[in-house]
């Protein structure tokens, strides 16, 4: 099946990776600030969001391949849209069928549940549709990433509304505070990729309206965001021992991406090193789960 190849080649598995340990850590963190009186355990309602989230990542990457077409045509001619090996209309028909059952699913944990994951699917075409419409929004990289993101707070304010509902997050400003913490993370990773000290004429690089140094200064910055709002919430002072440690851990990770834009601004490599931005990531994420899991009485 076209589908499935395109999947195989377009959704590779560190993508569902993300998206597990996104909802994890997302709602963990979220129940440990929220209620530190009550310790946090995934359950069958997470192991369902988990599973809408990880089709719905499936379906953004869809309306990607769709909506840079003309880019990839010119920049990544490999590409599945391009090469015909799998077609608009079957593209789309598989779109539909993945919003439909990621709303039925979501109807399944609750009616709030339903109505945000159906925000964050029409707000997928959206954002095709403006870059078809305006060519600023398609080729100015800081202002499509300004019209881009918020796709990415829907998806977070999905799961931590969802997890209201259900019980394992309770309703707080804290709650939704835990949203910056996942921006900066994501937000390093996106200028980090997308950074080069060479110029990119035509491609969408951070770099080129920033320059290699100020994109890079605008990742670190995400990550010290990312990381102070952390602990800010999880308030490591207050515990003592192992708990501790493992509550101050995050301020350590910031040591990952130092190390990656120093080794880039001191290199000649052209581009950003990723895999520090990548290691971040997944790292930060695994500490919130982990705290979630061990703070809480």
């Amino acid at each position: 099946m076209r589908i499935a190849r395109f999947t195989k080649v377009m959704y590779k598995p560190h993508y569902l990776l993300y998206g597990i340990l996104w909802v994890l850590a997302l709602e963990g963190i979220a129940a440990l600030v929220s209620l530190p009186d009550a310790p946090w355990r995934p359950t069958g309602a997470t192991a369902l969001r988990i599973t809408i989230v990880a089709f719905v990542l499936l379906y953004l990457r869809m309306v990607d391949e769709q909506k840079d077409l003309d880019y990839d045509r010119v920049h990544n001619p490999d590409r599945p849209l391009v090469t015909g090996a799998v077609s608009a209309i079957e593209l789309r028909c598989a779109m539909a069928v993945i919003a439909v059952g990621a709303v039925a699913a979501g109807l399944i944990l609750s009616v709030t549940s339903a109505l945000a994951m159906a925000a964050v699917l029409a707000y997928g075409l959206v954002l095709w549709a403006l870059e078809r419409l305006s060519a600023t929004v398609r080729t100015n990289i800081l202002l499509n990433l300004v019209v881009t993101y918020p796709v990415q707070l829907l998806v977070t304010a999905y799961v931590v509304l969802s997890a209201i509902d259900t019980g394992e997050v309770r309703v707080h400003w804290h709650s939704a505070a835990v949203a910056v913490v996942f921006a900066g993370a994501f937000l390093q990773f996106e200028f980090a990729r997308k950074t080069s000290r060479t110029d990119r004429p035509g491609e969408l690089y951070y770099s080129n309206p920033l320059g290699a140094t100020g994109s890079t200064v605008a990742s670190l910055l995400c990550v010290a965001v990312a990381v102070i709002c952390d602990l800010a919430l999880v308030r490591p002072w207050t515990y003592a021992g192992p708990q501790a440690l493992l509550a101050w851990i995050p301020l350590l990770l910031l040591l990952i991406p130092l190390a990656g834009a120093v080794k880039f601004m001191r290199s000649n490599e052209p581009d950003y090193p990723v895999v520090p931005a990548v290691l971040f990531i997944l790292t930060l994420y695994l500490a919130l789960i982990a705290q979630a899991l061990t703070l809480n009485p």
